[in-house]
């Protein structure tokens, strides 16, 4: 009795490490179908009209929009948000209406905290056009005017922090301008 439980743990031990392996090698062969992107890349919005450098990080849970004019209000018993878009490049503007879809609250290094409105905005990364959620905010005395955080590059992209620029944006066209 006491060698036949024996053999059982064994084989039941033997089981576990073959679905552990199983479950180690999954993530690995997922891992592989991420994509790699430098910690800086070239991003389009609008379906392709304004272009801008996006810094990718990892540190970051949320993304951030260099928006101005920010002015929240309501359409249709909704609450939505209107706010100025500059391409960096151009100096073009775009003044756009998004549905809000939530307040983020924002810490600072200096404690302080910020409320700022949150929309959904596709981008297209690399050949891959994605609704990304943005909080908006005036980042006009930072380098770049889009940082994608985690929430954004979640289960689609990898960072090498030694590279910068990629890939090229290359989405087709949906025809929504943003």
């Amino acid at each position: 009795m006491i060698r036949l439980l024996s053999v059982h743990i064994r084989v039941s031990l033997a089981g576990l490490l073959i679905a552990v392996w199983a479950n180690a090698l999954a993530d690995e062969v997922d891992a592989h179908h991420l994509e790699i992107f430098g910690w800086v890349e070239r991003v389009e919005l609008l379906d392709g009209k304004f272009s801008m450098k996006a810094k990718l990080d990892s540190g970051a849970a949320n993304s951030s929009l260099d928006a101005t004019d920010i002015e929240r209000f309501e359409r249709d018993d909704q609450r939505w948000v209107r706010f100025t878009v500059t391409d960096p490049e151009s100096e073009e503007q775009a003044v756009l209406e998004k549905p809000l879809v939530r307040n983020v609250r924002i810490v600072r290094h200096s404690g302080e905290y910020q409320r700022r409105p949150v929309i959904e905005l596709p981008i297209c990364l690399g050949d891959q056009r994605r609704v990304v959620e943005v909080n908006l905010i005036d980042r006009s005395n930072f380098i770049y005017p889009l940082l994608l955080g985690r929430s954004a590059l979640e289960g689609y992209a990898l960072i090498d922090s030694g590279e910068t620029f990629l890939f090229s944006p290359q989405c087709a066209p949906t025809g929504e301008g943003g």
